[in-house]
């Protein structure tokens, strides 16, 4: 009998075959698979996938499958890499935009597929740069952006409609996004066809990274507003990228990564049902962030796990039919908590650890850290060496001629059941949470929304990730757990490292140029768009369009941010101890 949840059809690996066969020679004929050199590095041809020999049984194949088909533990297409290698996406932003627009430029001669951006904590908190609190973070952390005028300068002679642009924020997510649209908009650009992916993903702030502006119900009316909006105008945009980078980074286990973020993105999910949309149309909109640590092999099972799980979730919960919707897509960033600052070039050999278990596990894009990120921004000769990172696993390694060459793996594939397992009792935690919040049933948005809002009440995710993280450090500090040069082989040959350091110029230069802008644009165009946007916001209509009227006219972020925050209040987080 297959597991619960699969398909019998799934289990007969023979007919499977045939499917998986029909499947990658019909890319083929449509010329959706690469002319390059699938041999080995001695000139052996390989096969696009490896699977079960004739006549041999394979106890729950079900679960494992072919690539292309549901569940999609061996990844989303059946040509695997061999129809379009992973999107390599360099995450980047320093100082002020004219600067970070030139690390883009670097990064897209040099190769990368498309552009990510970092903000500086100001922006991440929806402040100005002259905002008294934002005093010596401007551009320190990332790129500054007051308003629609400084995506002007940061997408300059960079076109929009050609470029897919991932936009790493959270808490002003949605402000922020309108300002993209309106320089996309200057560009000349056709908006319906801009293509990328805003982060969002408010629950995860809750839960670890802590930049939220307001209580958890408003930051879901703005990105149910989103998604109605990218939904019906922008449809290759994904307004949701559900990140489990920051919990893992937080410290949680591989297992409570996925379990968590697989949740939120479930929650999101409810979302955009209790908002009416169809969940075929949106559900393919939502991606996902995923950390890859150091535990190779883990990590290439947290990743097969996840496509596995979302999959059967969307169909059999949330009863979407097409197998897009039920796809979970998603970008990886090499675990920032794995690099030390001491012998900083053995960053270079985790990175590359990291991203080859990304690689394997499917990932559809990539960022690789910098050996000097754990003490600065990457400096450019540090970025130039991520970058190759990638692109040697690419191009001189051969992993990408197989679709999940670790398909099969008696190890594999016992860790992908382990995690799933895992996962499937954090969840059964969360509907115990659900229950104990709405005790009716009656969820105003949905099952999993509501536990995931009991349990960030209760600090209850906090909580375990503490514990956990807890837990690892006390092996690291026994030396059960070993990091060389921290707690192991520590002897090294001392070398000055240079680092990128962002002059506190940028933050007077960016203050004088904000201060100029302010004096130059139409106050009360930028005051009656502000007034509207709030008069929207007592209603049920959508706030993107009022948001967009105010970018428009240079309404900067803490304007449109503190209007909604006056509204709508602030929160803070209760005291757990």
């Amino acid at each position: 009998m297959p597991a619960p949840g699969y398909d019998e059809n799934h289990a007969d690996h023979e007919a499977g075959r045939e499917r998986w066969q029909a499947a990658y020679a019909e890319a083929e004929a449509a010329g959706r698979v690469r002319d390059a050199d699938f041999t080995t590095l001695s000139g052996v041809e390989v096969d696009p996938v490896y699977g079960p020999r004739p006549g041999e049984v394979v106890e729950g194949f079900e679960r494992i499958g072919w690539p292309g088909e549901y569940p999609f533990t061996r990844g989303l297409h059946p040509t695997g890499y061999r129809g379009k290698n992973w999107t390599i996406r360099q995450f980047a932003g320093f100082g002020n935009a004219e600067q970070t627009n030139e690390r883009y430029k670097m990064i897209l001669a040099r190769g990368g597929g498309g552009l990510s951006v970092a903000f500086d904590m100001p922006t991440l908190m929806g402040k100005d740069s002259d905002d008294p609190r934002s005093l010596g973070e401007v551009g320190h952390c990332g790129v500054a952006i007051d308003s629609a005028a400084d995506m002007d300068v940061l997408f300059g002679d960079i076109p929009l409609e050609r470029v897919t642009t991932s936009m790493t924020i959270s808490g002003p997510a949605v402000p922020v996004f309108v300002m993209y649209l309106v320089a996309a908009e200057r560009q000349g650009a056709d908006i319906s066809k801009l293509n990328g992916t805003l982060q969002t993903d408010i629950f995860k702030e809750y839960i670890a990274q802590k930049e939220w502006l307001f209580a958890p119900e408003p930051h879901l009316r703005l990105i149910g507003d989103l998604m109605a909006y990218c939904q019906d105008n922008i449809p290759a945009y994904k307004p949701l990228s559900v990140s489990g980078y920051h919990i893992r980074e937080a410290g949680a286990t591989a297992a409570q990564e996925l379990a968590f973020t697989l949740a939120d993105g479930f929650g999101y999910v409810e979302l955009g049902l209790s908002r009416g949309l169809d969940i075929e149309k949106f559900a393919p909109g939502l991606s996902f962030f995923f950390d890859s640590h150091l535990d190779f092999f883990e990590e290439i099972a947290k990743f097969r796990a996840a496509r596995r799980i979302w999959a059967r979730w969307m169909r059999d919960v949330y009863g979407a039919k097409t197998a897009k919707a039920q796809q979970l897509r998603f970008h990886t960033q090499t675990a920032g908590v794995s690099l030390t600052a001491q012998q900083p070039d053995n960053n270079i050999v985790r990175t590359a650890v990291e991203a080859l278990a990304a690689v394997l596990g499917g990932t559809n894009s990539l960022h690789t850290n910098a050996l000097d990120e754990v003490l600065a921004l990457p400096s450019e000769k540090a970025a130039q060496i991520a970058l190759r990172t990638q692109q040697v696993i690419m191009e001189e390694t051969g992993v990408s001629n197989v679709a999940d060459p670790l398909g099969g793996s008696w190890y594999v594939e016992a860790l992908t059941d382990k995690i799933e397992a895992e996962a499937e009792k954090i969840f059964d935690r969360i509907k115990d949470m659900a229950r104990a919040a709405v005790p009716s049933g009656e969820h105003e948005i949905g099952e999993m929304t509501s536990g995931i809002l009991r349990g960030i009440e209760d600090g209850w995710f906090t909580g375990e990730t503490a514990d956990s993280a807890f837990v690892y450090q006390v092996a690291l500090e026994k030396g059960d757990k070993k990091v060389v040069g921290v707690n192991v082989h520590t002897e090294s040959l001392s070398e000055n490292l240079e680092i990128l350091r962002v002059s506190h110029e940028v933050e007077r230069e960016q203050n004088r140029v904000l201060a100029e802008r302010r004096g130059r644009r139409d106050q009360g165009a930028v005051d009656r768009a502000l007034a509207h946007m709030v008069e929207v916001a007592r209603t049920d209509g959508n706030l993107i369009e009022p948001m967009l009227a105010a970018a428009r006219v240079e309404a900067t972020l803490g304007e449109i941010c503190g209007v909604l925050k006056d509204e709508w209040g602030g929160y803070t987080e209760p005291a757990r101890f």
